[in-house]
């Protein structure tokens, strides 16, 4: 049998242009594919302001945010790969069956656009409750807690600092991506320290 849904904290915006307001929305238990993360920190990238402005037109009440990093609290009964008490970034959705994710290529999912912003899950549900949209980029990172899937969540080394890890989710790795796509440069090279995922597609 379900458990109650947990009430947490989040920054919705009710309307376009609206201010950020503080409420309490229900949040339902992962379902078997998912994590649900306790954010220590995320960034605000001008996405999420492009997002409360409408110039991405996402159902609203919404809770944004996609560049989020915290601790694991509770995964779904089909998660390999992550456990309970894991330091974790989250990132951009994918679906993980298309031919771009099937040959490794996430980024360019056929169904990336309506993960990312369509404010639900693929099947088109929703696990916030009181008519609040979440699942923003897969995440909804603008609250206590974020209901991810183990495909956009990664484990980090056990010394990185949540504080500087969430932005690795978005705008690190489109930054590093645009030099290293634009200067057909090898994931690993003199300049880079880190290789993010490959976003050329097709291959």
């Amino acid at each position: 049998m379900p458990s109650a849904p947990m009430d947490v904290e989040a920054a919705v915006v009710e309307a376009k242009g609206d201010p950020f307001r503080i409420r309490t929305v229900p949040l339902e238990e992962p379902r078997p594919d998912e994590v649900l993360v306790r954010v220590a920190a995320t960034g605000v990238c001008q996405t999420d302001a492009h997002s409360r402005n409408q110039d991405y037109p996402i159902p609203m009440p919404v809770i944004l945010g996609h560049e989020g990093a915290g601790i694991v609290e509770q995964v779904g009964s089909a998660v390999k790969d992550l456990a309970p008490g894991d330091r974790v970034a989250m990132t951009f959705p994918s679906c993980g069956r298309c031919d771009a994710c099937r040959a490794g290529f996430p980024a360019n999912c056929t169904h990336g656009f309506e993960l990312a912003f369509g404010a639900s899950r693929q099947d088109g549900t929703n696990a916030y409750g009181d008519g609040v949209h979440g699942h923003f980029f897969g995440q909804s990172s603008f609250a206590r807690y974020a209901l991810a899937t183990e495909r956009n969540t990664v484990r980090l080394p056990d010394d990185m600092p949540l504080e500087l890890a969430g932005p690795l989710g978005c705008g690190m790795q489109t930054g590093a991506g645009a030099v290293m796509n634009s200067s057909r440069s090898a994931p690993v090279s003199p300049w880079s320290s880190w290789a993010p995922e490959r976003s050329a597609w097709p291959p």
